[in-house]
């Protein structure tokens, strides 16, 4: 993209009436370069490529770290939109309390003063304020305009997405209650917050109108295009529970082409993220250069450490266990990295839960060497002497079957309390903890930067997902199971852990399937939250890390964020329950 260009151009939009009641300026630009610091963006638009440069500026302020509040380090759309996503979900364990804002995601103890909470909201509504100046300008009679003005539309309903999943309930809990604004004017006059059903019918209706205005990207998959808009749509058709719909709109994407041909291979699948801008699978993404390396401020720094990054954000337990049911899914191979320690022989992890009298202490795995009796029964020494029996428990399935059947989990009851086992290689633990390390690599690498990644926004691994999981809602089990097994053979698992109507390897039924595939295929990449509290589930998080050891129900209001205290105070919205 013109980086520097739209850089400038953006420097030149420095006041913009968002309906926030606040002048939003960006920094550390170069007004030099232009002799009047009043163009705005109705000037812009009168330039053939004006609205080309805004749509430009749109993307890299998703990128671009901003000042919010006095911070401006690490301050960065793409960041807290993934972390927030992701973190209060169940596939990550937060390996020790940070001061970082992303520990209040994590632990469930957001409130509306939060930097990251505050400059999400502020940065969506700029961008959709930028897309509503092409929109109202330019003229859709003009075929060369439609790309423009579709790429407009997308970015329009993908942000107003990007607000309403996190600052509102999820769809299926009501469509009556309390969305976010919606913003489909340059000059906004009403400030009030739309129902949860008007937000995602608007949403509909930009991204249909998206997908009839545009073709192929005219760039690399920075850049929205037809299939980008089907995806996403498809994404929310199935959070509208509206399973025909979201059926026929991959249909429309594919348009006869089969869903394994629009994969990455699975010769390179696991150097996927590292090349995610110019990969066929990825439909958008927030395209970065290596001019746009944040170093330890990068998403990527959480997962990784690699000798700048953080490396404290591990997979959670139970995911792991899901990987390791099948050791050569290259979604465990290629994007895990468990820092062994080279010592010989495993050893046990014992997760110890925190004590009811505080439930937001670290819970920690107690490590020791593992005693097997050579029969397939484990045990271990505790600290206090005694010899505690590990139990497998079942986690799925009836009886005992093939390998590729039920997958089973380890507990024990230690000093009184019933504690997830882990048994493992030795691996290395954080510095200061009993942790062990085991970094993620989806956002890393590009160009061989570990701190470099162009995060992926929709791909087509998860539109195949979506149009599982409407199958399988809709009874339609053999097809689903059919788009669950497309992404398994990518994967690398063997034919013994394909699925069939009849044998579903120890799963009760095809929605169970989905909903594990859906975790394994996207994890960390911010589904996981959403789909789990979508379908009025609780999210169990009773595993080790420094996140609270309970379970959350999809009833608590914190699992939705609060509306930043300087848009409620200033536009007089009501604020969600709870805050």
């Amino acid at each position: 993209m013109k980086t520097n260009i739209v850089n400038k151009i953006l420097c030149t939009l420095y006041i913009v009436p968002l309906y926030m009641g606040i002048a939003l300026g960006f920094n550390s630009c170069n007004l030099d370069t232009f002799p009047s610091d009043e163009l705005n963006s109705d000037l812009l638009l009168q330039d053939a490529k004006g609205a080309e440069y805004i749509m430009d500026g749109v993307y890299a302020i998703m990128k671009d770290e901003v000042e919010f509040l006095g911070y401006a380090s690490g301050n960065c759309y793409a960041r807290h939109y993934f972390q927030m996503a992701e973190f209060p979900a169940d596939n990550i364990c937060l390996s020790a309390h940070t001061t970082d804002p992303l520990y209040e995601a994590t632990a469930y103890m957001m409130n509306d003063g939060l930097k990251n909470v505050g400059t999400l909201w502020m940065v969506a509504y700029k961008g959709i304020y930028m897309t509503n100046t092409v929109i109202s300008t330019l003229d859709e009679s003009k075929p060369e305009n439609h790309q423009l003005l579709g790429e407009a539309y997308f970015m329009r309903g993908l942000l107003h997405l990007h607000m309403v999943t996190l600052y509102a309930k999820p769809y299926s809990l009501g469509r009556d209650n309390m969305g976010v604004p919606l913003r489909l004017s340059a000059t906004p006059d009403v400030q009030q917050r739309a129902s949860v059903g008007e937000v995602y019918d608007q949403i509909v209706l930009d991204l249909r109108k998206a997908a009839d205005l545009m073709g192929k990207s005219r760039g690399n998959a920075g850049y929205p295009s037809h299939d980008a808009a089907l995806g996403v749509l498809s994404r929310v058709y199935l959070y509208m529970e509206d399973y025909d719909k979201c059926i026929a709109t991959v249909d429309e994407a594919l348009n006869g082409a089969a869903p394994a041909s629009k994969l990455e291979p699975s010769a390179s699948f696991a150097s996927y993220f590292a090349n995610a801008k110019t990969s066929q699978e990825t439909l958008f993404c927030i395209a970065h250069e290596m001019s746009d390396d944040r170093g330890q401020s990068s998403i990527g720094s959480m997962y990784l450490k690699d000798g700048i990054g953080w490396g404290e954000i591990y997979p959670s337990d139970p995911l792991m266990y899901l990987y390791e049911r099948f050791p050569s899914d290259i979604r465990y191979t290629g994007f895990l990295m468990p820092q062994f320690s080279g010592k010989t022989g495993k050893r046990v992890y014992v997760t110890i839960p925190a004590s009811e009298g505080d439930p937001e202490a670290p819970h920690i795995k107690y490590v020791t060497n593992l005693i097997d009796d050579g029969a397939g029964n484990y045990s271990f020494k505790g600290a206090d002497g005694k010899t505690y029996a590990i139990e497998k428990r079942m986690v799925n399935g009836e009886g005992e079957k093939a390998a590729a059947g039920p997958y089973f989990t380890y507990h024990a009851n230690y000093m009184g309390e019933d504690c997830l086992c882990r048994i493992n290689d030795d691996v290395t633990l954080r510095t200061g903890y009993t942790i062990p390390m085991i970094f993620v690599n989806k956002f890393s690498y590009q160009e061989g930067n570990p701190m470099l990644s162009s995060p992926v926004l929709c791909r087509w691994g998860e539109v195949i997902l979506n149009r599982a999981e409407a199958y399988a809602r809709s009874g339609q089990d053999a097809k689903a199971l059919d788009d669950v097994n497309v992404i398994r053979t990518r994967a690398g698992i063997p034919a013994e852990g394909m699925f069939a109507p009849g044998n579903l390897l120890g799963y009760d039924n095809v929605i169970d399937v989905v909903m594990d595939e859906r975790r394994m295929e996207l994890a960390f990449e911010g589904h996981r939250m959403f789909d789990v509290y979508r379908n009025k589930q609780n999210m169990d998080r009773r595993y080790a890390g420094a996140q609270p050891f309970k379970v959350v129900p999809y009833t608590e209001p914190h699992i939705q964020y609060p509306i930043p205290n300087n848009e409620w105070t200033v536009s007089g919205i009501p604020q969600n329950p709870g805050y």
